[in-house]
């Protein structure tokens, strides 16, 4: 970076007053980023007040409006819905109602509020922004204030932040409670399967989205549902017939059960609705089939939040302190918001603006236009469900004569089967021949390699582990054995999905093409391992179901106290020499610390951890955890530092460890990353398309080039194919890990919301950019 780092230490919010609000419909999360907001305000030295029942309370005033503490916030963050309350406000749509909110903060010298709400809450408080000084003048008219209050509190302030569990809020790639709402759906779906495949049922799901169709289409996409009603994309005339002849052509090929998915504001190209029972209904008359609904409600609301969304919101609240600290009375409203893995800040009117844009599309029948608005992320997950849904008749496919192995290699991480799926069926309809390799580059030297068909990969998301069989062993002493199978099955690209293991695989490979012809051949990368510790990408596959497991853990854990004497927790996770699982595990988790390899820790850090501890039991704050990677430090082990609190804290705490192991990589992949693995799997599949047809000549496929073995991975905001040859400056091979990690900037996060004194770079944030601006090829960080 060639700018100077920026920290906030300059930005005090002392004489500040902070208010805090949630609007509208519940989502998970949101009380993650009402402890961020409070306990960063407090961090800033400002006052920060609760707003309890959303605007209703700001109008009635009273003890609706209170300032509130550290401790207010504490153990919140694994609740769902909202702790402070949310209404619906009539008395705020009228001018006397606002007017009398006015007045009620005025009382309190708050002139900061940051909003958690959806589009109709942000547009309210942009509002009363506007309306602001005419209000104060005319409280100061009525008598109710005096004239120097009307100049001191001359500017209302005010942030946003997207609480909605449909995610259709334009400018954000993902609102707050999306994720959580996501696994609640996929949580139904994969008992369900059970069941119906037992009686070979079809099942007709309804999912919330009234004008937005995001919950549908990613939860379809991440169960390989059979199809999926949006509002934004009508079934063609017709619909009927292909969608019967799909079910009964599924059924013929043995598959037991169907699912099909439908958001509550379906339509028709005619914009009548398409409901649930309707779906069943034509099922059972034209086909006969057993056939049940289930629909999902308020359920999809509920629930602890996932950890996605504890990391989102807690970054998002943060974000919307600093924004408002920055405040001038020039700057318009913004929301703050995600793009790729970062925060943003946009002019809220204009995000409400397309928000609303899409909608009108979508009432006049521009059905392109209003997937186009819903932006990239939302055409490419529509793209990609279309692509492995149907399969064409095999008249239809071309035919390419070329032959693509898929392989996993390195420990089973969660995704891995999505990510095996999409690259059989995106191949096949490319027109490749797809073979599997059993048991990583061991089986390839041993020719277990079969060609496997699109029908093999049905229901394979929602699996965890690999079923391919993954091993750890490097083909550097197996390269003659492999070249001849390469040969033998004529393979002409390979597509390697695993952890650092498959990128040093792929280096090898590419450093052995000088002897071995056969590797001469287009290689891709898809990053996969719980430890996310591969170069060249942000984000890897598995990772974070692997944090949902520790989030989870840690809640029961914390919870296991409740009720005894004030108690910490040392909880040891894996993650090889990469912090990343206990970093991010302990900002989702409200820890207290986290100890990593990449920040070096001595005697004196722990005890200042301890003594700091030590003054928080002090409070009405009963329980502590503590987050340790397995290899941060070889000397001060999970024992150590257990035997040091347990000490330490005599007469204040008691201590218990916990060891979380391999429950770290099993389990059912999360909704991020059955999509994160089906969609980077859909798009290694098409470059490896794009080379071979670049690099087929006189008959063969000749690839010598660095940019012919690449590693697909999320940079920032965009998904990027980088050259492995040239990763290899990137990476710390005796540790294994990168040597730049994005995610370190975040540990002042979890610091400063553990009520640490601690450095922030905010150099990343404070521009305001516009949502036109975004990136057209942002992908996202979400799903």
């Amino acid at each position: 970076m060639d700018h100077q780092p920026k920290f906030f230490e300059n930005l005090s919010g002392a004489g500040k007053a902070i208010a805090v609000l949630t609007s509208g419909g519940d989502a998970q999360g949101m009380n993650a980023a009402v402890r961020a907001v409070v306990r960063m305000g407090i961090y800033v030295n400002a006052k920060v007040y609760f707003i309890y029942e959303g605007y209703q309370g700001m109008v009635d005033g009273g003890d609706n409006i209170v300032e509130v503490s550290w401790e207010s916030v504490s153990s919140i963050l694994q609740v769902g819905g909202t702790v402070i309350g949310s209404a619906r406000c009539k008395s705020f749509r009228t001018r006397e109602g606002r007017l009398q909110a006015a007045f009620n903060l005025v009382q309190r010298g708050i002139t900061n509020l940051c909003v958690i709400g959806g589009d109709g809450s942000l547009t309210g408080a942009n509002l009363f922004r506007e309306e602001w000084s005419g209000l104060l003048e005319e409280l100061a008219q009525k008598g109710k204030i005096d004239a120097e209050a009307v100049k001191k509190y001359a500017y209302l302030n005010i942030v946003g932040m997207v609480g909605s569990i449909d995610n259709d809020f334009c400018g954000t790639d993902m609102t707050i409670g999306t994720d959580s709402a996501l696994h609640r759906i996929i949580e139904v779906v994969d008992a369900i399967m059970t069941t119906a495949q037992s009686h070979q049922r079809t099942f007709v799901l309804e999912v919330m989205g009234r004008h937005c169709g995001y919950l549908a289409l990613v939860s379809a996409l991440a169960c390989g549902a059979d199809w999926v009603f949006i509002p934004e994309y009508p079934p063609e005339e017709g619909w009927e017939d292909s969608m019967c002849v799909k079910l009964s052509e599924n059924r013929a090929r043995k598959k037991r059960l169907n699912i099909i998915i439908v958001a509550e504001g379906a339509i028709d190209c005619h914009n009548k609705p398409i409901t649930s029972e309707k779906v069943k209904d034509l099922v059972v008359q034209r086909l006969g089939f057993d056939t049940r609904v289930t629909i999902l409600g308020h359920v999809q609301r509920g629930g602890t939040p996932s950890a996605f969304d504890r990391i989102l919101a807690s970054r998002m609240g943060v974000e919307a302190v600093l924004a408002l600290l920055e405040a001038t009375p020039d700057t318009p409203a913004c929301v703050v918001s995600l793009s790729g893995n970062q925060a943003v800040r946009l002019p809220l009117m204009e995000c409400v603006q397309m928000t609303q844009e899409v909608q009108k599309a979508m009432d006049e029948g521009r059905f392109l236009e209003a997937v186009r608005l819903r932006g990239r992320s939302f055409e490419n997950n529509l793209n990609t469900y279309k692509l492995l849904s149907h399969k064409k008749p095999d008249a239809e496919l071309p035919k390419t004569n070329f032959n693509v192995a898929v392989l996993n290699v390195g420990a089973p991480a969660a995704g891995m089967n999505a990510a095996v799926r999409a690259a059989v069926r995106v191949g096949m309809t490319e027109g490749h021949k797809i073979f599997a390799v059993i048991d990583g580059f061991e089986g390839f030297a041993r020719g277990k390699i079969k060609e496997i068909s699109w029908g093999d990969v049905g229901g394979w998301t929602g699996q965890g582990g690999s079923i391919l069989g993954t091993k750890r062993t490097l083909p550097a002493k197996y390269l003659e054995k492999i070249a001849d199978q390469m040969r033998t099955n004529n393979i002409n690209a390979l597509m390697v999905i695993g952890g650092f293991e498959a990128f040093e695989s792929c280096l090898q490979l590419h450093e052995a093409r000088a002897n071995f012809e056969e590797f001469r051949v287009p290689m891709c990368v898809l990053p996969a391992t719980i430890s996310n510790n591969v170069p060249g990408t942000d984000y890897c596959l598995g990772t974070d179901t692997a944090l949902n497991a520790i989030v989870e853990t840690c809640d029961r854990i914390k919870q296991s106290a409740s009720g005894t004497k004030r108690r910490v927790f040392i909880i040891e996770t894996m993650g090889g020499y990469c912090g990343y699982l206990a970093n991010m595990g302990a900002l989702a988790a409200g820890a207290d610390a986290a100890y990593i390899f990449e920040e070096q820790f001595d005697i004196r850090e722990l005890q200042a951890n301890v003594e700091h501890l030590t003054e928080k039991m002090k409070t009405s704050i009963q329980r502590g955890l503590v987050l340790r990677n397995e290899n941060c430090n070889e000397n001060y082990t999970t024992d150590f530092i257990y035997q040091l609190y347990s000490e330490e804290g005599k007469g204040v705490f008691d201590c218990r460890k916990n060891v979380l192991g391999h429950m770290q990589q099993g389990g059912a992949p999360s909704p991020f990353d059955r999509n994160f693995g089906t969609k980077i799997s859909a798009k290694a599949m098409q470059w490896i398309s794009k080379k071979l047809k670049e690099t087929y000549r006189k008959g063969k496929v000749f690839a010598n080039t660095d940019d012919s073995v690449c590693l697909l991975g999320m940079r920032r905001r965009n998904l990027v194919f980088q050259p492995v040859a040239e990763l290899k400056s990137e990476t710390d091979f005796v540790h294994r890990i990168p040597k730049e990690q994005w995610w370190l900037k975040l540990r002042p996060l979890m610091k400063i919301l553990a009520k640490y004194k601690t450095s922030y770079d905010v150099s990343d944030s404070g521009q305001l950019e516009h949502v036109a601006m975004l990136p057209k090829e942002a992908e996202t960080g979400a799903i």
